[in-house]
């Protein structure tokens, strides 16, 4: 009822209303007086405003450009204040996102920013926070990772060849920066490795082991120190890494056989390995086992053999009953036919031996010392180059020499046997290594064409017979025996096959020698049937000797059969 007789009453009108109708009316006035004035000049403002959006745009993209205040990326850290500097920081990283293939300015301004923040980060003034390491990632990723051009020189018979040429990247002189800063941003003392692996993932790991790809050895280089970096800063990721090595040597081994960053990669490895705690995991075995031993297949194995043969040392040194497993994956692949390579498995042998204990070198020293022996008779020759590389500041100056090594396969068996550990072993075991060793030696004596070969064999059998002359004497009393069994029975080979090739040039009836049944060249009439000529007498004893001698079983078994059954069997 009150609020009734209140509505009735009339409404006072306010002073400050008024004023501010009136002032409003006046000042839209003024603004449509000066509209036609102000134009060229909104003009220029909204033209300045959208290029500036467009810079922070490049500078600060979207996803870290909250919180961070806009910077030009062109001022040097020296005119702004310390709290700005890491504003600039992120703006520089950020600003250096952008790839130029051509010679220009911008290619020039880029290199010098960068730098400006390598200078900036040694200095040890930059503070890592997640939008700088967002942007540091951000900008590594956008220079370093990219897809190597096909390769099309072929590929080399074994290890390094004489006239291959190393492939340097031009782009080198940016891409050494930003492995720089890379490295610097890794072994910051200060970073959050909380927060920097959320940024250094699986993804970046991935794209940073498909580099060791590369075929300039600088860049190769630099990813060592960087991935060994990684590996022992983030454990986290350890795992991982060793899990994509792996795939990256079984596709090199079992498919591509092409890679030219396995040295690298088995240096890292050979520094991880020595890492491992004892005992040692079962997946570390299996890595050895399936990885490491495979990698002896291919025929390039002299670019890695040095580091391979570390690793391989490594494995022996924490674990000594995997010497026998070594010494067995060696044999497995062991070149028959290509002696470079050979050379280089005895020099391994040798390192694995001196390391081996007694236990297991009981278990494979049967088929280890039939391999040496063979080695031993071996007339293989090789000149081998070994190609030695200066570097200095992680850049090659093209300084090389080279130094030309003439190497017989036996020569090199035969110096094995002056290392005194492998000495020992051997005169522990003689009496089951002697045998072989020992025919070997009397068969290069007789036969081998090398003397420097045959003068080291003599010195050997001098050795042997210091050792044990017993036993010396006894191994050749009963290599005289088989070889006047092995000389008899040819002599029996040779007269027979001299009275088989009379009784076929005879062509007489089927006769008996040494028990044997011999049938005559009966089948000549049916070779003239089908139109083929006679052959010879050699050839006739191999080809149809053997038939007849069947034809013959048949029709005997045949036969009798058909005599216990009372029918008469049809032989075709």
């Amino acid at each position: 009822m009150l609020k009734q007789i209140l509505s009735k009453l009339p409404k006072k009108v306010l002073k400050s209303d008024t004023s501010d109708s009136a002032q409003s009316d006046s000042g839209s006035a003024t603004t449509f007086a000066n509209v036609f004035q102000c134009s060229n000049v909104g003009v220029a403002i909204s033209s300045k405003l959208n290029a500036v959006k467009r810079v922070s745009s490049v500078v600060f993209p979207a996803s870290l450009s909250a919180g961070v205040e806009a910077v030009d990326p062109h001022i040097s850290f020296k005119d702004v204040s310390n709290i700005q500097k890491q504003n600039l920081f992120i703006s520089k990283l950020n600003l250096c996102c952008t790839v130029y293939d051509k010679n220009c300015t911008e290619k020039d301004v880029k290199y010098q920013t960068l730098v400006e923040l390598v200078d900036f980060v040694s200095s040890g003034s930059a503070k890592f926070t997640e939008p700088s390491i967002a942007a540091m990632c951000k900008m590594c990723a956008s220079n370093l990772f990219r897809v190597f051009p096909p390769k099309f020189r072929p590929s080399a018979t074994g290890g390094e060849t004489e006239d291959e040429e190393l492939m340097f990247d031009p782009s080198w002189s940016h891409l050494k920066i930003v492995y720089d800063l890379l490295l610097q941003f890794i072994n910051y003392n200060a970073l959050d490795l909380k927060v920097a692996k959320l940024h250094i993932d699986n993804a970046f790991i991935v794209r940073l082991l498909d580099l060791f790809d590369s075929e300039d050895p600088r860049e190769r280089d630099c990813l060592k120190t960087i991935l060994h970096r990684i590996y022992g800063k983030f454990m986290v990721h350890r795992p991982f890494i060793r899990k994509c090595v792996s795939n990256i040597i079984y596709r090199f081994v079992f498919e591509t056989e092409r890679h030219n960053g396995i040295a690298e990669l088995l240096e890292i490895f050979g520094s991880v390995i020595c890492g491992f705690a004892l005992p040692l995991k079962e997946e570390h075995t299996i890595f050895l086992c399936r990885v490491l031993m495979p990698l002896h297949k291919p025929k390039s194995v002299g670019s890695y053999h040095q580091q391979l043969t570390y690793c391989v040392l490594q494995f022996i040194d924490k674990d000594p009953t995997l010497a026998s497993t070594v010494i067995t994956g060696l044999l497995k692949y062991w070149p028959v036919t290509n002696s470079q390579k050979e050379l280089m498995f005895i020099s391994e042998l040798e390192e694995v031996l001196d390391a081996t204990i007694m236990t297991e070198f009981q278990k494979v020293m049967v088929p280890l010392f039939r391999r040496i022996a063979c080695c031993l008779n071996s007339y293989h020759y090789q000149k081998q180059t070994i190609r030695k590389t200066i570097k200095k500041d992680l850049e090659i100056n093209g300084l090389f020499y080279k130094r030309d090594i003439q190497w017989l396969v036996a020569e090199r068996a035969h110096l094995l046997w002056n290392n005194e550990h492998i000495f020992d072993v051997v005169s522990q075991n003689r009496e089951v290594i002697l045998p072989f060793v020992f025919t070997a030696l009397v068969h290069n004596t007789q036969n081998h064409w090398n003397r420097a070969v045959l003068n080291q064999t003599e010195n050997m059998r001098k050795m042997l017979s210091q050792m044990d002359e017993e036993l010396v004497l006894a191994c050749q009393l009963k290599l005289e025996e088989e070889d006047s069994r092995s000389s008899a029975a040819a002599e029996q080979r040779r007269v027979t096959w001299e009275r088989l090739e009379a009784a076929a040039t005879a062509n007489i009836q089927p006769i008996a020698v040494a028990g044997d049944v011999v049938a005559s060249p009966a089948c000549s009439s049916r070779m003239q049937l089908f139109g083929v000529s006679a052959p010879s007498t050699s050839h006739y004893l191999m080809t149809w000797l053997a038939p007849t001698l069947a034809l013959v079983l048949v029709e005997w078994y045949c036969t009798a059969v058909s005599n216990r059954c009372g029918a008469i069997a049809d032989i075709p």
